[in-house]
């Protein structure tokens, strides 16, 4: 499909039209930020391997019963996505204390929960991203109570099957973002896929193969995400 006009451009994608009013071209940028964009930079081929590592886990996902927005990568920065109506939410899931729990609450980072928590945040950059908890999102109209339970349900999935995706390739999902939006009527998984939006550790080293390279100024972040990329695709 022909790239049109451009009519989204966030923090790390722009989306573009395309002769279908049904789906968009999604560019992935090598652009980085942290901290709601108070930290930018620039993370060589970023863009690429975001790419190539969201088509992977979202052709995983598919085949696993998760619908998603994915209908194919088209060159190594492209990728043809079904035209979604967004929901106003990031979903969150944690496995491992990590980030900003280990901060608010005061655990240690690296404690594993008992459970998985799902936290809500409302997607608004002038807001800094604020929690939200299940009353707000409806009192707001974000979202029906059954969109909700079926947001719930997809997430847990989608942890499961990512625990075990990555499990295989000596990896720890220790927690991830991640978005859904409407097609025609149907819910189904949006945005990316990628150690932008997932922290992932390595189980036999604890060595962090994700965006809290760039957050923390630990080094060898390029090197990072090229590690995930070509785990994911052996």
């Amino acid at each position: 499909m022909e790239k049109g006009k451009k009519i989204y451009e966030g923090k790390a994608k722009i989306l573009y039209e395309t002769d279908s009013p049904d789906y968009l071209i999604q560019y992935f940028k090598d652009d980085a930020t942290a901290f709601n964009a108070a930290k930018k930079g620039t993370i060589n081929q970023k863009g690429v391997v975001n790419n190539k590592i969201s088509t992977k886990i979202f052709e995983f996902l598919e085949t696993k019963g998760i619908p998603t927005h994915f209908e194919k990568m088209l060159n190594d920065r492209d990728m043809l996505v079904k035209k979604v109506t967004i929901f106003p939410l990031e979903v969150i899931i944690r496995n491992v204390a990590a980030g900003s729990l280990s901060k608010i609450l005061n655990i240690p980072e690296g404690t594993k929960l008992a459970c998985p928590v799902l936290e809500f945040c409302y997607k608004a950059d002038s807001l800094n991203d604020p929690m939200i908890n299940e009353y707000h999102i409806r009192a707001l109209g974000l979202a029906t109570e059954e969109e909700l339970e079926t947001v719930k349900k997809y997430t847990f999935q989608i942890n499961e099957l990512m625990k075990k995706f990555f499990a295989a390739i000596g990896v720890d999902l220790i927690d991830f973002k991640i978005e859904f939006g409407k097609f025609k009527g149907k819910i189904i998984l949006a945005d990316e896929i990628s150690p932008d939006t997932c922290r992932l550790w390595e189980k036999e080293t604890g060595r962090k193969l994700d965006k809290d390279r760039f957050r923390r100024d630990l080094g060898g972040i390029e090197e990072a995400y090229q590690e995930i990329l070509s785990r994911v695709t052996k």
